[in-house]
C-alpha cells in the first residue's frame, strides 16, 4: 500500500475526515485539549513526539507539553526501541548516549554485535565495520539468526532467543576465572564487583551452553578475545531492547566493560545503535517523562528551577507517563486526549489491535504528520507537517551523539506547514504567545538551558561538520568517547563509580509449548523503512513483501513449500503469510518484520509483556503456531474494524 501526502487539514465530521481550513484545525484541536484539562486536569493529557523530525521541533514539543499543557507526559518512539539502553547506560553511567564515535569501530581491535543486525538494519554504521575489519579487526556476532551481519563474523554465536544474560554471564565467569579482569581498573572505577562474581559463579560454560545453544568453546573464545584485546567495541540494537528484562540485558553487557575496562578510553566502549535519524536527539531534547533538555533529571530540584526560570511556570516535580503508560491510562480512563507527532502507534506496538482498542476510547485524538497513517485515520484533527529532513531547518543528532545541521530545501506541499510554526499557533490558542524566528532562535534557547549543548552554534556545527556532545563550550570540542573520567588518578575527577549490575536470568513470558511450539523474532530488512509508511511507496529489487521465514527442517516438518500462504497464530491474534525458507535459521525459530502491516499485521501476533525499568515491549518474543490454510479459513483479526475514512478534496 502506498501512502500520499497530508496536503490539507483534516476535521471529523460525522464519523468521516473532511478538508478543513487551518484556523477550523487548529481551533478544533485546542478546544479538545482545553475541554479535557478543564474536566480532568493536565494529566489526562499526553504527547508522542518524533524520532524523525528535527532537535528544534521536539524541544519546542516537550515544552508545549509542559509549558502550555502543565504534565511531564511526554514520549517518544524511543520508548519501542532504545529506552532500555538509555536507562541501563544512565544507571551506570549517568548518561544515556553510546560512549564512542563511529570512527573508533574503525580503529579497534575486537568488534561485538550483539543482537544486531546492522548490515540491514545500520547500513551506514556498517559501514564503518566493514572499515574495522579490513583494518584486522575480530567481530563476533551474537544474534539468534546467522544474519547478514553474521556472515561476515570471524565467529557466529547462535544463541536461543531471550538468553543473553546467561551468555553475558558464562562470558564474565570466564573471563574472571581465566585471568584476564581488569582488576586495576575494577578497584579504581566500579563498585559492586564481589556481588557481581558471586551472581556469575553458576554460569559455567557447560551450564551456559545448556541454556543458551552456544556451545562452550565459542563462549571461552569470545570471552577471551574481549578481554585480551587492547581496545574492544561492543554494540547493540534491538535484539537486546526488545524484550521484558530489556535494562537488564543492556546492564549484562555494561558488567562485561567493566569487567575489563573496555570503556572511557578511545576504540573501547559501548553502542547502541539507534534507528530512526533522530531517536537519540529526541531523548536528548526532553521529548521523554524523566527528563528536561540535556538529558537533567525532572527531580532536581536545581535544574527544575533553572528551567521554571526561563520558562516562567511550575514543573511537575515527578516524571510523566512513558508510552507504554500513556496507552494503560487510555484503558484505564485516565488519559483522554492525546497529540501525536509523527508517530504511528497503530502499527508500530506490541498486540496492535489492543493499541487500537485503546485509542479508540480518547475523547480527542490529534495527529501531525506527513501522511494518512492508520493511526491519523482514527484522529479528530489531522495536522500536515512539513517532512523535516528536507523541508526544514534544523539539527538532528545520531547514534554517536553527534549533532549535525539540517537544512530545508523544499517548501511543504499544498497547505502542510512546519511543525514549529503549528505548534506555536496552537500554544498562543491556548494562551501562550510564541513566536520564533526560525529554528536556530529555538536552538539558542536551548544551548542557554542545557550544558551538554552550550558550545554548540550553528556556524560552529556548519564549520566542524557536526559536533558531539557534550560541548559546553565554544573554545573547544571534547573527546569523542565518553567517561573518561573512569580512568583518572584522582578519585575527585573520577567521580561517582560505575556500578555492576546483578541480574537474574528471566526467560520470555510467551512461553513455547505444544499448541505454539515455535518462536516468533521479529526485525527489519534493508529495502523497507519500519511500518512502510515512508517507504512501501518506492519501488526496491531487494523487497519481496512479507513472509515468514522458517529454517529448511521446519518447513519440511510442516509439509510446507516455499511460497505457499500460511496461517501464524499466537495467543493475541492471527495472520496469513507466504513461506521463505531460510538456512540462516535454527529449527524452531522463525522470522517476520513489521514493513507491511496493511498486508500481514505482525503485530498482532507480538506480546505486551514490557520492561518494568524501561516500558519496552517484548518484540522480539512470541510464541506461535503455523498452519497450513484449509479451504474457506475464518476471518483473521483486521486493524480494518478502525476508522477507514478517506480524504476528499
Amino acid at each position: 500500500m502506498s501512502y500520499d501526502r497530508l496536503t490539507r487539514p483534516l476535521v471529523r465530521e460525522n464519523g468521516v475526515l473532511r478538508p478543513a481550513t487551518w484556523d477550523e484545525a487548529l481551533d478544533r484541536a485546542a478546544e479538545g485539549f482545553r475541554r479535557n484539562i478543564a474536566r480532568h486536569g493536565p494529566d489526562c493529557f499526553a504527547m508522542l513526539s518524533c524520532a524523525r523530525s528535527t532537535n528544534e521541533m521536539n524541544y519546542v514539543g516537550q515544552k508545549f507539553t509542559r509549558v502550555v499543557i502543565g504534565t511531564n507526559n511526554v514520549d517518544s518512539c524511543n520508548r519501542t526501541c532504545h529506552a532500555p539502553s538509555v536507562a541501563g547506560l544512565s544507571a551506570v553511567f549517568g548518561s544515556g548516549g553510546g560512549t564512542s564515535s563511529y570512527q573508533e569501530v574503525e580503529d579497534t581491535d575486537v568488534i561485538v554485535m550483539w543482537g544486531s543486525a546492522a548490515r540491514n538494519a545500520h547500513p551506514i554504521f556498517f559501514h564503518h565495520v566493514l572499515k574495522g575489519l579490513r583494518n584486522g579487526a575480530r567481530m563476533f556476532a551474537v544474534d539468534p539468526r546467522r544474519t547478514g551481519t553474521a556472515q561476515w563474523a570471524d565467529l557466529w554465536l547462535g544463541l536461543n532467543v531471550g538468553t543473553d544474560i546467561p551468555l553475558a554471564h558464562a562470558v564474565a565467569r570466564e573471563i574472571i576465572h581465566a585471568g584476564l579482569h581488569n582488576e586495576a581498573f575494577i578497584a579504581r572505577a566500579t563498585s559492586g564487583f564481589a556481588e557481581f562474581r558471586a551472581a556469575v559463579e553458576p554460569w559455567t560454560l557447560t551450564a551456559a551452553e545448556q541454556v543458551t545453544g552456544v556451545p562452550a568453546t565459542a563462549i571461552r573464545e569470545l570471552a577471551h578475545a574481549y578481554a585480551r584485546a587492547d581496545r574492544a567495541q561492543l554494540c547493540w540494537t534491538l535484539g537486546i531492547t526488545e524484550h521484558h528484562n530489556a535494562t537488564d540485558n543492556v546492564r549484562a553487557l555494561i558488567n562485561l566493560a567493566l569487567l575489563t575496562g573496555h570503556v572511557g578510553r578511545y576504540g573501547s566502549g559501548l553502542s547502541p545503535l539507534r534507528g530512526q535519524n533522530n531517536v537519540q536527539g529526541g531523548g536528548d531534547m526532553g521529548a521523554i517523562p524523566n527528563r528536561l533538555p540535556g538529558f537533567q533529571d525532572i527531580l532536581d530540584t536545581e535544574v527544575r528551577t533553572r528551567f521554571e526560570g526561563a520558562w516562567r511556570v511550575p514543573i511537575q516535580p515527578r516524571y510523566g507517563r512513558n508510552l507504554t503508560q500513556m496507552l494503560e491510562g487510555m484503558a484505564e480512563g485516565e488519559v483522554t486526549t492525546c497529540y501525536l507527532i509523527g508517530e504511528n502507534p497503530v502499527q508500530s506496538e506490541a498486540d496492535s489491535l489492543a493499541c487500537v482498542k485503546r485509542l479508540s476510547m480518547l475523547d480527542h485524538l490529534v495527529v501531525q504528520d506527513i501522511f494518512l497513517t492508520k493511526t491519523a485515520q482514527m484522529a479528530d484533527v489531522v495536522l500536515p507537517a512539513s517532512a523535516a529532513w528536507c523541508e526544514a531547518e534544523g539539527t538532528f543528532t545520531n547514534s554517536e551523539r553527534r549533532v549535525q545541521r539540517v537544512r530545508r530545501a523544499l517548501d511543504p506541499p499544498g497547505e502542510a506547514r512546519d511543525d514549529i510554526e503549528i505548534l506555536c499557533e496552537l500554544a498562543r490558542r491556548l494562551g501562550h504567545d510564541w513566536h520564533y524566528d526560525g529554528a536556530e532562535e529555538v536552538w539558542d534557547e536551548l544551548r542557554r538551558l542545557s550544558p551538554a549543548h552550550a558550545g554548540m552554534t550553528y556556524r560552529r556545527l556548519e564549520d566542524l561538520q557536526g559536533i558531539q556532545w557534550p560541548c559546553p563550550s565554544e573554545d573547544s570540542v571534547e573527546p569523542p568517547y565518553l567517561h573518561g573520567r573512569l580512568w583518572e588518578s584522582d578519585p575527585v575527577r573520577r567521580g561517582r563509580p560505575a556500578p555492576f549490575a546483578v541480574i537474574p536470568h528471566r526467560p520470555p513470558v510467551d512461553l513455547l509449548d505444544e499448541e505454539y511450539p515455535l518462536r516468533l523474532t521479529t526485525g527489519r530488512r534493508l529495502d523497507s523503512y519500519n511500518t512502510g509508511v515512508q517507504s512501501s511507496g518506492f519501488a526496491s529489487p531487494l523487497r519481496r513483501g512479507e513472509t515468514i521465514e522458517m529454517c529448511p527442517e521446519d518447513a519440511a516438518r510442516l509439509g510446507l513449500v516455499a511460497g505457499e500462504e500460511v496461517r501464524i497464530t499466537s495467543r493475541r491474534g492471527s495472520v496469513v503469510a507466504p513461506v521463505y525458507v531460510d538456512p540462516a535459521l535454527r529449527p524452531g525459530l522463525v522470522f517476520m518484520t513489521m514493513h507491511f502491516p496493511d498486508e500481514v499485521d505482525t503485530n498482532a501476533l507480538t506480546i505486551e509483556a514490557t520492561c518494568p525499568i524501561a516500558g519496552t515491549a517484548e518484540f522480539k518474543a512470541a510464541a506461535v503456531r503455523v498452519e497450513r490454510l484449509v479451504p474457506q479459513p475464518a476471518p483473521q483479526p483486521s486493524l480494518r474494524s478502525a476508522p477507514q475514512p478517506v480524504q476528499a478534496g
